[in-house]
């Protein structure tokens, strides 16, 4: 018998549709997707955020989208006008990309500054914060002093990578980054998981959101092992994605 429920699995999830090379049919049938199996969270592409907010008005999955996405190297300024504009636009949670050039130079006050100043945008709002660190760029010691700052800022989530770094979320990595961060912070992963038997090795971790663009297929996998009914396909859907 199954040790989790359904929703265990699906509001784990922040389904990705962040794909430069999505067209606006493919965005709108990803969100039904992701509407259809009740994830946590859709995070789309900026410029169609406000329409996804629309989208979701009364149901349970958040609208979220992205800051500094995918290389972090935009000054502090440039994200926190893109995270007053998602904030403007409805966003109840922002995945932000840290300064990689930063973190990899040992500048420690420029990334603390800048994760702080989009820590606080969205905290004054009411609204969430996931870092990301792109770790397949990191060695431990900085993944760790990463852990240290996000906590120290209070941010909601530390978060693997974007999907589109050159390696995704390890297990080692999320055991590191949970040893590393002190509650009331979560950890994320992307790029990594990708099917229904690592989702749930990833929840029996404590990692409590996945970025993922196989939505369907893992969530299709864990209502077949659930006995619960198969939900239809949703036509226009991308392919996967790196997530």
């Amino acid at each position: 018998m199954a040790d989790f429920q359904y929703s265990d699995l699906s509001k784990m999830i922040d389904h990705s549709l962040l794909n430069p090379t999505l067209t606006v049919e493919q965005l709108e049938s990803g969100i039904q997707l992701a509407l259809a199996y009740d994830v946590a969270s859709i995070c789309i592409l900026p410029y169609y955020h406000k329409r996804c907010v629309e989208l979701l008005h009364g149901s349970t999955v958040a609208p979220s989208s992205t800051v500094g996405f995918p290389h972090g190297g935009n000054t502090t300024k440039t994200k926190v006008i893109e995270a007053e504009q998602l904030v403007e636009d409805g966003c109840l949670e922002l995945d932000m990309v840290t300064n990689i050039s930063a973190v990899l130079s040992g500048n420690w006050k420029l990334v603390e500054d800048d994760i702080s100043a989009i820590v606080k945008i969205a905290h004054d709002a009411g609204r969430k914060v996931k870092v990301i660190f792109e770790n397949c760029y990191l060695h431990d010691a900085q993944k760790i002093q990463l852990c240290k700052i996000c906590c120290n800022v209070g941010a909601d989530w530390v978060k693997t990578s974007t999907g589109y770094g050159t390696g995704g979320a390890t297990m080692e990595d999320l055991q590191l980054m949970l040893a590393h961060v002190t509650k009331p912070v979560q950890v994320k992963a992307a790029g990594g998981i990708r099917d229904c038997d690592n989702l749930i090795k990833a929840w029996r971790m404590g990692v409590t959101r996945v970025g993922a663009s196989r939505t369907a297929e893992m969530l299709g996998e864990a209502r077949t092992r659930l006995g619960l009914p198969a939900i239809a396909p949703i036509t226009g859907v991308s392919a996967p994605t790196s997530y």
